[in-house]
Parts: C-alpha cells; sequence; structure tokens
C-alpha cells in the first residue's frame, strides 16, 4: 500500500484525485481565517462580529454532512463531489464582493456545505481499497485533504500579496478568495471526467431506501432518535451563541424562532426516519443475519469523532490566542507555532489508519488512540508560563497527534459497518466532529484554555472506556477482496445472531 502511494495509477490514481478534491474543498471552507484582521479594517466589522463569522462557518456543515451523506449513497461520490466543487464558486464569490457583515455572512454559511465535502471521498475510497487497506486509504485521504486548513493559512495570504501587483494594490484578498472558487469549480470538472464511482467490474451498492439511515433493530432505531437529537442540540447552542448581547446578531426573538425551526426539523427527521424504517417498527420485517448491523457502532463511532476531529477543531481556534497570552508572544509567532498542530494531519491521521491496518484490531487501536487523546490534553491542561516554551509545543503536538491519528482510525472502521449506507454513516459520524467543535468552543467561551483542555482529556477517557466494553471488531475488518460478502456487515461472530436479533 505504502508503495502504491508514490504511483498514480488504479486505484492510487482514484486516492490523489479524491484527496485533492477534499484539500480544495479545505482551502475553501478555510479561506476566511488569515484575512479575517484585514477584512475587520477594511469594512469596519469589529471582533466580535469576526467571531460570529467563524461561527456561521461552521453552522451548516453539520445539516449538510447528513444531507450530502444521503445524496452520494444515491448519486454515488464522483457526482456529488463535482456538484461541491462547482457549488463553492458561490459562497467564494460572495465573500470576496461582500461590502459589509450581512452579505459574509451569507457567504460564510453558504460555506459550510462546501466543508461537509469530506463524507464524500469516504465512500469514494472504500469502493476502491479492499478492507485490510481501509485505514491507511481513509487516513491518506482525510489527513492529506484535512492540510487544505494549513494550505488555506499559509499560501493564501502570499497570492494575495501576489494579486496586489497585478491590481495596483486594491482588495487583493478580495482576489485570493475568488481564486479559490474558481480552481475548486475547474477541479470539479476535471474530477467528473477523470474518475468512476467504483472499480471496473463492481456495482456501486446504493441503500434500499432513501430519506433517512435504515436500521436492522428496534432498539436502534431508538438509539438514532436520540443521536439526531443530539445534532439539532448543536444547532440551538449555535443559535443561543449568537444571541449572545455582545454580538448584536441575533436578539432573544429570533433565538426562539430559530429553536422552534429546528424542532420542526427534528419532527420532521424522525418522521422520515419513521417512514424508512415502518414495516422494522410494525413487526412486517424482520432482517436476516446478513443484513443486521448494530447502531450502537455508529453512536460509539459518532462519540469518537468527537473526541478526535470535534477537539482538533476547537483547539485550532484557540490555540494561537492561547500561546500569545500564557508566553506573552508576538500574535504572529503564537499564530505560527499554533499552524503546527493542522500541519501535522499530513502524518498523523494517515498513521492512525496505518495503525488500524497493522495492529490486527480496530477496536483495540481505537480504544489506544483515543486513551492517547485523553493523556495528551490533561499534559496541556498543565501547561503553564513556567513551562519552557519547546516543551509547551512538544504537549500540544503529542495531543494534536492523538487527536488526528483517532480521526484516522475512525474512519477506518466506519466503511465496514454498512457498505450501502457508508454515505449515511460517514455523514452522521462527521456531523458529530462539528458537534464537539461547537460543544468545546462553547465550554471555551465560557471558561477559559485549562477548563477546555481538561473537558476534552476527561471525555477522550470515557469514550475510549465505551469503546473497550461496547465497541465491536467488524467482521471482514481485514479481508482482501473489494466486495465484501454480506456477513462482514454483521457484528462479530462471538456474538450469536440470535441476541442480534433480539437487541
Amino acid at each position: 500500500m505504502l508503495k502504491g502511494l508514490i504511483s498514480f495509477n488504479g486505484r492510487y490514481r482514484v486516492l490523489h484525485l479524491t484527496w485533492f478534491a477534499f484539500f480544495l474543498s479545505f482551502v475553501c471552507w478555510f479561506n476566511f481565517a488569515p484575512f479575517a484582521t484585514t477584512i475587520g479594517k477594511e469594512l469596519s466589522i469589529s471582533p466580535e462580529h469576526l467571531k460570529t463569522l467563524a461561527i456561521c462557518n461552521l453552522a451548516l456543515t453539520i445539516p449538510a454532512r447528513i444531507a450530502i451523506g444521503m445524496l452520494l449513497d444515491r448519486f454515488g461520490p464522483r457526482r456529488t463531489y463535482t456538484f461541491i466543487l462547482m457549488f463553492a464558486a458561490v459562497p467564494c464569490l460572495v465573500t470576496a464582493t461582500a461590502q459589509g457583515f450581512t452579505q459574509l455572512v451569507v457567504g460564510r454559511l453558504l460555506m459550510g456545505i462546501v466543508g461537509a465535502g469530506f463524507v464524500v471521498g469516504i465512500r469514494m475510497v472504500s469502493e476502491w481499497f479492499p478492507p485490510k487497506e481501509i485505514g491507511i486509504a481513509e487516513g491518506v485521504y482525510g489527513g492529506w485533504g484535512n492540510f487544505g486548513a494549513f494550505g488555506a493559512e499559509f499560501a493564501l495570504p502570499a497570492l494575495a500579496v501576489g494579486a496586489s501587483f497585478m491590481t495596483g494594490g486594491a482588495s487583493n484578498w478580495r482576489v485570493a478568495i475568488a481564486l479559490t472558487g474558481i480552481v475548486a469549480a475547474i477541479y470539479g470538472a476535471i474530477y467528473l471526467k477523470s474518475v468512476r464511482d467504483t472499480p471496473p467490474g463492481k456495482v456501486f451498492k446504493k441503500p434500499k431506501k432513501s430519506g433517512a439511515l435504515e436500521v436492522t433493530s428496534v432498539k436502534s432505531f431508538y438509539a438514532m432518535l436520540v443521536m439526531n437529537f443530539g445534532l439539532i442540540f448543536a444547532l440551538g447552542l449555535l443559535a443561543w451563541r449568537l444571541a449572545r448581547p455582545a454580538l448584536d446578531f441575533l436578539n432573544e426573538t429570533q433565538m426562539v424562532f430559530i429553536w422552534v425551526l429546528l424542532a420542526g426539523l427534528y419532527a420532521y427527521q424522525t418522521y422520515q426516519a419513521w417512514q424508512v424504517n415502518r414495516e422494522l417498527l410494525t413487526g412486517r420485517k424482520i432482517y436476516g443475519p446478513s443484513e443486521r448491523y448494530q447502531f450502537r457502532q455508529v453512536a460509539l463511532l459518532e462519540l469518537t469523532y468527537v473526541t478526535n476531529f470535534g477537539s482538533e477543531l476547537a483547539a485550532v481556534s484557540m490555540l494561537p490566542t492561547f500561546f500569545e497570552k500564557t508566553f506573552g508572544l508576538e500574535h504572529v509567532v503564537a499564530g505560527m507555532i499554533a499552524a503546527a498542530y493542522p500541519f501535522m494531519n499530513l502524518i498523523s491521521r494517515p498513521s492512525g489508519g496505518l495503525i488500524s491496518d497493522k495492529f490486527g484490531s480496530r477496536k483495540w487501536t481505537m480504544t489506544f488512540i483515543t486513551v492517547g487523546i485523553g493523556v495528551g490534553y490533561l499534559m496541556t491542561y498543565s501547561i503553564s508560563p513556567t513551562w519552557p516554551i519547546p516543551l509547551a509545543i512538544a504537549a500540544t503536538m503529542f495531543a494534536a497527534y492523538f487527536a488526528q491519528a483517532g480521526c484516522g482510525a475512525t474512519y477506518g472502521i466506519v466503511p465496514l459497518i454498512k457498505k450501502e449506507a457508508t454515505g449515511q454513516i460517514a455523514g452522521n459520524v462527521g456531523a458529530y466532529g462539528n458537534f464537539g467543535g461547537v460543544v468545546f468552543l462553547t465550554v471555551y467561551s465560557l471558561t477559559n484554555a485549562q477548563t477546555l483542555f481538561a473537558v476534552m482529556g476527561i471525555s477522550a477517557f470515557i469514550c475510549a472506556s465505551l469503546c473497550l466494553f461496547f465497541l465491536q471488531e467488524p467482521r471482514g475488518s481485514f479481508a482482501e477482496d473489494y466486495d465484501l460478502p454480506d456477513s462482514a456487515t454483521v457484528a462479530p461472530i462471538t456474538v450469536p445472531p440470535v441476541l442480534q436479533e433480539q437487541e
């Protein structure tokens, strides 16, 4: 597998084309952050309003990841990724031509849809790589694509400076942001012509029903409703943050109205779930052993993604300020140190998938790495001004490695649960990463950095305990064939089918 990465043939060609699609979507998603201070000064936008724009950038990604997961299972990753890349031009141009705060809000809300593109490649890569290599393949896709956040932070300011020579110094940030959307749209057309959904001779499997995730037991149905509520809760929490008086963005009446809309959305989502699973709930359908899977495995992966990707989102957002205030560093220096966190995605996320492939147990890999996340964040909790700065950086990078490796290990399991529903499962798991980011950043906004690190560390230990006792190894985790037998979606061999039916 590792030797194949240097080639551009067969499935490796699809992998490289797909991680670059993810890379461009993340460059677009994070193209505002490098210019936030400049845009604030030019358009007279306050620091509090700039924080609001950062929240808007995240908001729609939560429902978008679920919706896109459904679309890709229906239309295939090739067409879905093409749509997202071409759509990226819209919010980029809206942002680039903005003359005030309201237009920027619209642009960043729409950009959240582009930020949901990650789940598409999960399905694409799982179609082209066998289970025994799925961890490293998904890790390379996620890690190298995630590097787009770092690429935006470092490359776009240089692009803006270069553009100033061509525009006579006029609003070069606008050129840089607009160009990211145009490049993404062009690459979308290239991607459409360059890849297939599956290898030759392999049929793209679609879920039998669309509109919601199909589960295979009554208990799983109610567990799914509980987990769906968590995502609605995260959106409600975002509305509450936007209604703070200091932001002057939403008033209390508007916040309550949004909550009512979210309640309606949850009711509609529940109705759709009931429609898809009606035959199961009314006893007219019983799934055979080869069709069953346990939703609690999905729920556990959602929680692992809270502790790894959710904590990563929070850490990337606050580390520059943390280093600046803790050690009295210049803003630029603190930002460069903090940028090492997303930079590590190049290595850490693929290594998490590789460990998952080579260790021989995806369950124990996930448990071990999640413990490492907890240890890492409790180490950063202890950082104080008396620490040598290199030691503080080392502790932060230790936490970064395990958090990002955990992302790779999580998506080393996702495609193995229920092949034809990989898009929906990946969307739900990915949305919970954003849920974690929202919750952790809310904790940070109400307390301080040390409390945030403690909460993230304790959450990781709790999640590791759940993985230890409840996460199960998918059958066929290390199969050599592209097409898994149906039995690969069943819980481990040690669980008799009769017990699964009673789940």
